[in-house]
């Protein structure tokens, strides 16, 4: 697994936390790195730790909510390697609060993001794998999805559409060799998750068994197997990286 090869993996959400940690570790091995986001400071630092991994990157102004700005990228994709050969749908926001308290417009940024973000890139990307009769994708849910959490009904319910997505689209193409996945982390020490309420952050790593939160690296480990030929005849599954918070 830890070969060096020519694979083009496009990642969404690419100029942190897990994203970035995913992109430097894949660059390890060599790959080929598309690394798509907003902020474009951050994702120069990401390209820049790409490089010095050793792998070759490209960075993408992209903003998963935009049909015109996920198409556009995918070309700049083409146009440079001719290919994609690997997808990790990894961008993401929170907007927590509780239900009485959400606004509308809050609901359907996270909703457009998260689970919108999933189809746009996804239904861009899918025609150049069906074509090579090959592909691997990964898609980011989350623990949330699978067992709730006071004030985080939107969040929830975006990452557990992913879980229902990834299994619909696995089934779709799979005769076509192409895999469909999902990581799930738990509680991970990126920007996203110190931006919890306190409270809420005690509560779950007081749950969570091994007794630490998680490490990007730790999610970027499982989302690199899934993308490896070892995981070849693995499909439609959630691979939960969560400490044993959830089982």
């Amino acid at each position: 697994m830890a070969s060096r090869n020519d694979k083009v993996t496009l990642i969404t959400g690419a100029s942190r936390g897990i994203g970035r940690a995913t992109a430097c570790l894949l660059a390890a091995d060599g790959g080929r790195l598309a690394l798509g986001g907003r902020n474009m400071d951050s994702l120069a630092e990401t390209a820049r730790r790409v490089q010095e991994a050793g792998g070759e990157p490209l960075v993408l102004a992209l903003d998963v909510t935009s049909d015109e700005s996920v198409a556009a990228a995918v070309a700049a994709v083409m146009e440079k390697w001719g290919r994609i050969d690997h997808l990790v749908n990894n961008a993401g926001i929170t907007r927590d609060s509780l239900l009485m308290r959400t606004r509308s417009e809050d609901f359907a940024a996270v909703m457009d993001t998260n689970l919108g973000g999933v189809y746009r890139v996804s239904k861009a990307v899918v025609p150049r794998m069906l074509k090579a009769r090959t592909g691997r994708m990964v898609n980011l849910s989350s623990v949330i999805g699978e067992t709730g959490n006071p004030g985080q009904t939107t969040y929830a319910a975006s990452k557990a559409a992913i879980i229902g997505f990834t299994r619909s689209l696995a089934r779709e193409i799979a005769s076509r060799g192409i895999t469909v996945n999902c990581v799930a982390p738990g509680l991970i020490e990126t920007e996203m998750t110190t931006a919890m309420p306190v409270a809420a952050r005690d509560d779950l790593l007081s749950r969570i068994p091994l007794g630490r939160p998680g490490s990007p690296d730790d999610v970027a480990g499982a989302i690199r197997f899934l993308l490896s030929e070892q995981a070849g005849y693995i499909t439609g599954s959630v691979i939960r990286v969560n400490g044993g918070l959830y089982m």
